[in-house]
């Protein structure tokens, strides 16, 4: 500890006070970046200066965490905010505690039987929260308090005597709880979670207020009226509030805004697109909601996107149909997504509900997505083509979805240089494709004059690829790099090819492979197969079967199928869902993964199971995790289940045909987890099975009334 002091000597002023309020937080508390910097700056740790506080904050932290004060850094997502999170080391912790005595628990308080008089920053968890009415006797100097669970009918107490509060993070259970807040000098408010319908209008009269988080407050509706008076406001955050109508009137003069996720556009005075006019300070992610509202292409370039050069993530989404709504709202969708053109180093785009028939004219400069990381595009049936990203050397997420119209993935591929045409290489940095409910997609590209071609897509950094319902999709290139492949609902002649591919070691890198179709795939080649030898791809340890699907049936196996299954040989979790022409357990198949160690089986509803006491082993003796689930028509589980020494955990979900486990049940040796969830007809477990398994840590029986009854 003296060794750490001395480093904390050397802190300048301002980092000794961030560091000391950390101690706020218990031990292990992941801290989000965003608010630990929004939390310092509504107490005043941070100074003005030739910098704006956020950066100041920014510098501090990474300062910090350079010098080891603050530990595991890393990216994280919380609710579409993309930012850092870090820890405190225990030792750390113990420092920020000995260096202040502002921070404390109520259960600390309990320990010392100390009041809250000379507290000034308190962490309330859930189960303290029935000793606040003990702590409330007389004012206090709090100025942080931070209670992220479910408020206490006694917390209206504490906020009645915390006049002093500069930050306050809790979540109301309703609006008169939110009508105690009096602290006139509070910067930070954090109400996420809550169920409030609506905010009341005393908000509007924290007139020092810099944050106010609303995530996840699925129930709001509206906004304070006068919420115009918060000009200090600089970060609001509205993800996940999915009841919003509108924002308040006149929300434009808030100029000092930097973080705005969300922006609801209506049609009533002060309440259009216009607002964002002079919003020139906002930066990272913004969400345009109900763009259908906006009157005019005039009207949406009011928004001013091109000047707001600090966001980088923009969201375009119509939340109806344009001819669902009144006729004077059926303006022309695409000139105003035309008239909504950002500027050009936008990191990530996503368009939800498009009307148009066609992409706008900025989405086809090559030059607007020389940053672009992440397209995604769903819910736009019209549309016949996507923005121009093929050639981007910065896209690494494309995201397709619900697009009716769109035949091809990339067009017009061929260039002329030079008095010949040449051919460029496509999608040349993407790590991620996903093509999702498309069901005119044919073509992966075509040249200039309307050729198919797929020599182009090589797709030489792509890891994951999900093709999942596009019927029509024919043929799938081979990409070697490819760690998770998903090919499900699509051509059975590109889903053969793509297996066939896998099995000659094509795709030497796969670790996650899920499949699903309904035709018998072709028998392999002779000398394709001998070249191969059997070999089993030995990075492959996730096979996921979806649907009807040939790999999975009650009758025998072809040749073809059983030399697939001999290439998953190394597959060690396996789950088979949705496969309804399956009666019996997949033994064949099964009886090739060596290394299996868990199987999943759920919504089968037409597998029975064996019945014959004569069936050969069934299940592999390797087995450690076997969950059974949604399969109602099951009446018998496998016949060698008692043998597997191996198996931890045994899971029934809703086997409402399954009377009775297995005779042999205690040769289950390493049984640690049973659990037995909606299977009404079982009545009774094997005599003395429980008195057999001393191994047993966790039993849970619900929903099963004889069977507990019997217990």
């Amino acid at each position: 500890m003296p060794i750490l002091k001395l480093s904390y000597k050397h802190l300048s002023s301002e980092m000794k006070q961030c560091f000391a309020f950390c101690a706020v937080f218990p031990k292990d508390h992941e801290m989000e970046k965003e608010m630990l910097i929004q939390l310092w700056m509504a107490n005043g740790f941070i100074q003005t200066g030739t910098l704006d506080l956020k950066q100041k904050g920014e510098l501090i932290f990474d300062e910090l965490v350079w010098r080891s004060f603050l530990q595991d850094k890393k990216e994280s997502t919380n609710f579409h905010i993309n930012g850092f999170s870090c820890k405190m080391h225990d030792l750390m912790h113990d420092l920020a505690k000995s260096v202040t005595d502002e921070c404390a628990s109520i259960e600390e308080l309990t320990q010392q039987k100390a009041l809250l008089k000379d507290v000034c920053h308190m962490h309330i968890s859930k189960a303290e929260l029935k000793q606040i009415n003990w702590l409330c006797k007389g004012r206090t100097c709090l100025r942080t308090l931070l209670a992220p669970t479910n408020s206490h009918k006694d917390f209206k107490e504490l906020l009645h005597i915390s006049v002093s509060l500069r930050a306050l993070h809790f979540r109301p259970y309703s609006i008169a709880l939110c009508k105690s807040i009096n602290a006139k000098h509070l910067r930070f408010l954090d109400l996420s979670g809550s169920s409030i319908i609506s905010l009341p209008d005393s908000i509007c009269a924290l007139y020092n207020l810099q944050t106010l988080r609303l995530l996840r407050c699925y129930m709001l509706h509206q906004l304070p009226e006068n919420m115009a008076r918060l000009r200090k406001l600089i970060n609001l955050y509205l993800f996940g509030c999915d009841s919003l109508r509108s924002m308040a009137p006149n929300f434009g003069v808030l100029n000092n805004l930097q973080i705005l996720t969300t922006f609801v556009v209506d049609t009533g005075e002060g309440l259009g697109i216009e607002q964002l006019k002079d919003l020139q300070h906002l930066s990272n992610r913004l969400e345009l909601l109900n763009l259908n509202k906006i009157k005019s292409g005039e009207n949406a370039k009011e928004a001013n996107l091109t000047q707001k050069q600090n966001v980088s993530e923009l969201l375009f989404s119509w939340d109806q149909e344009i001819d669902d709504g009144p006729k004077d709202m059926a303006c022309n969708v695409e000139e105003v997504l035309q008239c909504l053109e950002p500027h050009s180093n936008i990191q990530k785009l996503e368009i939800s509900g498009y009307g148009g028939l066609e992409i706008s004219q900025w989405m086809r400069k090559p030059q607007m997505f020389d940053c672009l990381r992440e397209l995604k595009i769903s819910n736009c049936p019209r549309c016949k083509s996507i923005p121009v990203v093929w050639l981007s050397e910065s896209l690494e997420v494309l995201f397709l979805q619900r697009m009716d119209n769109l035949t091809t993935l990339c067009t017009n591929l061929s260039v002329e240089a030079g008095g010949r045409i040449t051919t460029l290489q496509i999608f040349p940095r993407l790590k991620k494709l996903l093509l999702l409910e498309l069901p005119n997609l044919e073509m992966w590209a075509e040249n200039c004059v309307g050729e198919p071609t797929v020599s182009l897509v090589m797709f030489p950094m792509l890891q994951e690829l999900t093709i999942r319902n596009c019927p029509t999709l024919a043929s799938i290139p081979v990409i070697p790099v490819v760690s998770e492949l998903k090919i499900v609902g699509v051509h059975s002649t590109a889903v053969n090819l793509v297996l066939m591919s896998i099995c000659l070691g094509s795709w030497p890198f796969l670790i996650s492979l899920t499949v699903g179709y309904g035709e018998d795939m072709p028998m392999l080649p002779l000398d394709a197969h001998q070249s191969h030898g059997e070999r089993p791809l030995e990075k492959l340890k996730y096979l996921y079967l979806e649907g009807c699907n040939s790999l999975v049936r009650s009758s025998e196996l072809s040749r073809s199928q059983l030399m697939v299954w001999k290439c998953f040989q190394l597959v060690e979790s396996l789950t088979i869902s949705g496969c309804w022409d399956l009666f019996h357990w997949p033994t064949e198949g099964l009886r090739s993964l060596y290394c299996l160690r868990s199987l999943c089986i759920r919504y089968c509803h037409y597998l029975e199971g064996n019945t014959s006491s004569s069936e050969e082993e069934t299940l592999p003796l390797c087995l450690e995790e076997l969950m059974i689930s949604g399969c109602r028509n099951v009446v018998a589980l496998p016949s060698n289940l008692g043998k597997l020494a191996k198996l931890r955990s045994l899971s029934l979900f809703d086997c409402t045909c399954l009377k009775a486990l297995p005779d042999g049940m205690c040769g289950l040796s390493s049984l640690r987890k049973l659990e037995i969830w909606n299977c009404p007809g079982m009545e009774e477990f094997p005599h003395g099975l429980l008195e057999r398994l001393p191994g047993l840590e966790d039993l849970t029986i619900y929903d099963c009334p004889e069977l507990l009854r019997r217990c």
